[in-house]
């Protein structure tokens, strides 16, 4: 059966595939279109697919590989990423996504997405990659995060910085000095020293 090689495909390809690489390899639009229309794969920009139950075991969203396959340039953050790290009871509908502040907006159907314009010297800092089998999701680290999300504090609520904060410090992996030196990077020791050292005692 047709779709049955074309799942195959997807398969071989870590479970994308770009329209560009589905034509080349014979795959006719119509069995795309049949198979978006069943439900076998999603659209998750114009021209890349993916196998709607693809399994990428590890211990990440997979809408998280879903945005960094798309987003070349992009990088897990803010809430999805205080999320990933179990900082908050905060269950995002959107996957937070930080972009270099001189990239126009990207284009992405699928997962809904707030991508947020980080300058330069934000956007490069404390990145950390997670490999799965299916692609690789770039995300801040947990420091880092925790100081972007002081940053956006204004936008995102003060209530969830403090939250996250707060779970943070009660992780058994817990690294203040690493903490403060990405307070200072990310320009925020100010804000954050006070709720630390309340919290810290």
């Amino acid at each position: 059966m047709i779709m049955n090689k074309v799942i195959k495909y997807f398969k071989s390809n870590g479970g994308y595939a770009r329209m560009t690489e589905i034509k080349e390899a014979g795959i006719h639009t119509s069995t795309i279109k049949a198979m978006l229309e069943q439900g076998i794969i999603e659209r998750v920009k114009p021209g890349l697919y993916r196998l709607f139950d693809i399994d990428p075991k590890a211990d990440v969203n997979i809408s998280f590989i879903d945005v960094c396959r798309a987003v070349p340039k992009g990088i897990i953050c803010l809430i999805s990423a205080i999320d990933h790290y179990k900082l908050s009871t905060f269950n995002p509908s959107d996957i937070y996504v930080a972009i270099p502040l001189s990239e126009k907006p990207p284009k992405i159907e699928y997962p809904p997405t707030k991508f947020y314009y980080f300058p330069e010297r934000f956007y490069k800092l404390g990145v950390e990659i997670i490999h799965t089998k299916v692609g690789d999701v770039r995300i801040y680290n947990i420091e880092k995060t925790i100081c972007d999300i002081f940053r956006y504090r204004d936008k995102l609520g003060e209530d969830i910085a403090i939250e996250a904060l707060k779970n943070y410090i009660r992780r058994k992996d817990a690294n203040l000095i690493k903490l403060r030196e990405y307070s200072i990077l990310c320009q925020v020791k100010t804000v954050m020293m006070p709720y630390l050292k309340a919290l810290v005692g």
